[in-house]
């Protein structure tokens, strides 16, 4: 089983270049799709094949009810889910050129209580798997880790949006922590530009506490560490539309895999296939792939690895 604890937002998506400052631009294009760094890892594990329960908070409005509408669309357990005195999280995207820059605003996402994390967990068993990120209060993070932890859960981070003075005892109930490059650098103070400074950086995140860690690493791919073998994945020349939730299909489709016995580099090398075919795709949770379209993908990349291999 996985427990996803995090954000739900709205996000509202535009198509076209940043504007500068006192600049207005016009758009190509305007959406709005189901988000929430949360939403997404726990879409993503239930598309791709686990039983998933999403905890979270929204608000009593249109938005709340869409977004836990689209949770059990995907076959997520959205009961702990609940509705607080705040409008729904949203998020503000631009697009442009396939990549993205975020603007967040938390509402409802802020409105936890200790206690409720408690209820929350309260059917968590061993091996059970814990995902969260920092769109909620770091407090919040840390006690449902600590309990995680307590039950003999796999607990995995991501640590994202990057908080600078993130408390350092998080990272001791930290089993798998999985930041992009610019997260990389403000938590380690080293920038993975090369094979060097990535062991550096994986060194002193071994250091801060965690036990493996995955660093995204945008077009070059991902590498995934654990213990002292670092393992490189290539990412797919593929045509990117955009990234929005591509890193939190990695988690969700990660934990898939690891919930389902597979070993850590195998579960990456998927997760980063699954992960390769939201890029492919606009929105949010609607891009992120099935199961059978993310083990096709991974079949196939085994493949060209056999053939290359063998030529």
């Amino acid at each position: 089983m996985i427990y996803v604890l995090g954000s739900l937002n709205l996000d509202y998506v535009a198509r076209t270049r940043v504007p500068k400052r006192g600049e207005t631009v016009l758009a190509d294009s305007f959406e709005t799709f189901c988000g929430g760094k949360g939403a997404n890892q726990a879409v993503a594990a239930a598309k791709l094949g686990c039983k998933t329960a999403m905890i979270g908070r929204v608000g009593a409005d249109d938005a709340g009810k869409r977004l836990k509408a689209n949770l059990c669309t995907a076959g997520v357990d959205e009961s702990r889910v609940l509705e607080k005195g705040a409008d729904s999280g949203l998020a503000m995207i631009w697009v442009e050129s396939g990549d993205n820059r975020i603007v967040v605003a938390p509402n409802a996402n802020f409105r936890f209580e200790t206690r409720e994390i408690d209820e929350a967990l309260a059917d968590a068993k061993e091996g059970d798997i814990l995902i969260t990120q920092l769109e909620i209060p770091p407090a919040i993070v840390l006690h449902a880790l600590k309990s995680a932890k307590a039950k003999g859960m796999v607990t995995i981070l991501d640590p994202a949006p990057a908080v600078p003075d993130l408390p350092a005892e998080i990272f001791s109930f930290v089993d798998i922590i999985k930041p992009n490059e610019t997260e990389t650098e403000i938590l380690t103070g080293i920038n993975p530009t090369d094979e060097v400074h990535i062991a550096l950086a994986v060194k002193k995140l071994y250091a801060l506490g965690v036990t493996k860690a995955v660093l995204s690493l945008g077009k070059r791919g991902a590498v995934c560490a654990e213990g002292q073998t670092i393992t490189l994945i290539e990412a797919q020349n593929i045509k990117v539309v955009d990234t929005t939730a591509a890193g939190d299909t990695f988690v969700g489709a990660l934990a898939s895999k690891l919930g389902a016995g597979f070993d850590f580099v195998t579960a990456c090398r998927f997760a980063n296939c699954a992960a390769q075919i939201t890029i492919t795709r606009k929105g949010a949770a609607e891009s992120i792939p099935t199961l059978a379209e993310a083990e096709e993908a991974f079949e196939l990349t085994k493949n060209e690895k056999r053939k290359t291999k063998n030529d």
